[in-house]
C-alpha cells in the first residue's frame, strides 16, 4: 500500500511539471521566434532493478514498475509560421539557423527577427533589452544616419541602401540543436558558443516577415486538460489509499 502511495505521488509530480511546461508554451504563443518545450518522462527502475538484486523484491510487485522520472525538457525547434508585418527590417529565417546578438558582452542566438534602429544607428532587437544584432563576423551592425524605411534586406541577409550593400546579417548554425539552452528574453545559449557556431548554408531570409511561435494553442490546451485529468486521478488514488491505511490502522488493528 505504501508503494502505491509512492507511485501515485510520482504521477502527481510528473503531471504537475508537465502542466507548467504546457502553460509556459501557451503564454508564449504570440512571442516571435519562440520555440516550445516538450515535457519528457522515463520509467524509473525499481530498487531491485537499480541494484541488480532480483531477490530483494517480490516478482509480482516488480511488474508494477518504479513510477515516473522527469527527463530534461526537450526543445522543439520545428519551423514556425511566417507572418507578414510590413516592416522592411523585420526578418524571418526559413529553414535552420539563428541570428546572433550581443547580450551584455556575450554572444547569444535567437530566432526573433523583429529588428529596428536605435538613435545611434545600431541594428537592435525590438525588445526590452535592445540587444545589438551581429553581422557575419560577430560584430554589431551599425547604420548611422540612415532611415529604416530606406533599407532593404535580401534573402541572403545582405542589408542594402539604394542598391548598395552596407552590411551582412549573421545567420549561424549549431552542431546539435538539442544542446541549445534558453536564457530568457527569447535568447539561446550553446556550450562553447564562440567555437561551435558556423555560418548557416541552408537558411533563407524573408524581409518583411517574422516567424511566429511554433505553438498551436488548441493542441496545447487539449494536452493541458489531459494532464489535469491525470494529475487529479493520481491525487484521488493517494486519497483512497490514505483512507484505506486509516481503516487498516484504526479498525483492523483493534481486532483481538
Amino acid at each position: 500500500m505504501i508503494y502505491g502511495l509512492y507511485l501515485s505521488a510520482t504521477g502527481v509530480q510528473a503531471n504537475s511539471y508537465r502542466q507548467d511546461v504546457i502553460a509556459n508554451n501557451i503564454a508564449n504563443a504570440d512571442t516571435v521566434g519562440f520555440k516550445r518545450h516538450l515535457a519528457v518522462f522515463q520509467e524509473r527502475p525499481t530498487e531491485a532493478q537499480a541494484q541488480g538484486r532480483s531477490d530483494l523484491s517480490d516478482p509480482m510487485l516488480e511488474n508494477l514498475g518504479g513510477g515516473f522520472l522527469v527527463s530534461p525538457t526537450m526543445l522543439d525547434t520545428s519551423q514556425g509560421e511566417m507572418e507578414t508585418t510590413g516592416n522592411n527590417l523585420d526578418t524571418a529565417i526559413f529553414g535552420k539557423g539563428y541570428f546572433a546578438v550581443d547580450d551584455n558582452g556575450q554572444t547569444k542566438l535567437t530566432r526573433d527577427g523583429e529588428f529596428m534602429l536605435d538613435k545611434d544607428g545600431n541594428l537592435i532587437l525590438n525588445n526590452s533589452q535592445g540587444n545589438k544584432v551581429l553581422n557575419s563576423e560577430g560584430k554589431p551592425i551599425q547604420l548611422p544616419g540612415l532611415l529604416a524605411s530606406n533599407l532593404q534586406i535580401d534573402k541572403s541577409g545582405q542589408i542594402n541602401y539604394q542598391g548598395q550593400p552596407l552590411a551582412q546579417l549573421g545567420v549561424f548554425d549549431v552542431p546539435d540543436q538539442s544542446q541549445l539552452v534558453k536564457q530568457g528574453g527569447n535568447l539561446f545559449d550553446y556550450p562553447n558558443l564562440a567555437k561551435s557556431i558556423k555560418p548557416s548554408e541552408s537558411s533563407e531570409l524573408r524581409s518583411g516577415f517574422v516567424e511566429r511561435a511554433n505553438v498551436d494553442p488548441t493542441s496545447e490546451m487539449t494536452q493541458l486538460m489531459e494532464t489535469q485529468r491525470q494529475l487529479e486521478a493520481n491525487a484521488n488514488m493517494i486519497r483512497y489509499q490514505d483512507q484505506s491505511l486509516t481503516r487498516l490502522v484504526n479498525d483492523v488493528g483493534k481486532i483481538g
